[in-house]
């Protein structure tokens, strides 16, 4: 698959690169993104949800009423579930909701979500920019100039710049990340990826020939 560079006016540049058909051109794996996706939002989940059980209620532990004749049940003290301010039966405790994924499932997730992103047509590819401080109103710019401002975006660069994540903490819907922090929820949720031109080599090295070396020594 064959894309056009553009320039951060959002024209046109005179190169074309090729996107690697093994990430961006396999036939999308739905379960692998699937099980990605869960094990993402699973992760960030604090998990300290706690409700008191009897044992855990500050209340008399008094029997307040008879055992018969009272025309109810039976009933023993106030902690009981059944009554207003008791405890609570079967409550949710902490609890760590992570889980493990094979490495190479994960990998096909990832390549997965690229290529419904280039089936889609919502991959652009950019040329690498910085800039001398953060400035918010220079990438506001850039998204309007490709048509993405107040869309969901997902600008991916070769490498961490401060400058440029700075730039965009603050903008709605928008979000920038690096080749290494790549992950499938973000990729699906953006409408548009910006690619940056070094970024390429990066997620084929990342995706492609790091795991053959690995399936190679193993």
């Amino acid at each position: 698959m064959e894309l056009i560079v553009y320039d951060i006016n959002g024209k046109e540049t005179s190169r074309k690169v090729n996107l690697d058909v093994e990430i961006f051109g396999i036939k999308p794996n739905d379960h692998a993104i699937y099980l990605d996706i869960k094990q993402y939002l699973a992760n960030k989940r604090q998990g300290t949800h706690k409700t008191k059980d009897r044992s855990e209620v500050n209340a008399t532990t008094k029997k307040f009423k008879r055992q018969k004749g009272t025309g109810g049940a039976r009933a023993g003290d106030m902690k009981s579930p059944v009554f207003v301010g008791g405890g609570t039966a079967f409550g949710p405790n902490p609890r760590d909701y992570n889980f493990k994924l094979n490495k190479k499932l994960k990998i096909l997730a990832r390549k997965s979500a690229l290529s419904y992103k280039a089936n889609d047509n919502a991959i652009k590819v950019i040329e690498d920019f910085t800039f001398e401080q953060p400035h918010t109103k220079a990438y506001v710019e850039i998204l309007k100039n490709f048509n993405i401002y107040q869309k969901k975006s997902l600008l991916v660069l070769n490498k961490n710049d401060k400058n440029v994540y700075l730039s965009a903490r603050n903008i709605p819907k928008t979000k920038v990340t690096t080749v290494n922090s790549l992950n499938t929820y973000e990729i699906l949720n953006a409408g548009t990826i910006l690619l940056s031109e070094s970024s390429l080599p990066e997620l084929e090295k990342w995706l492609v020939k790091e795991n053959k070396v690995k399936e190679e020594v193993s």
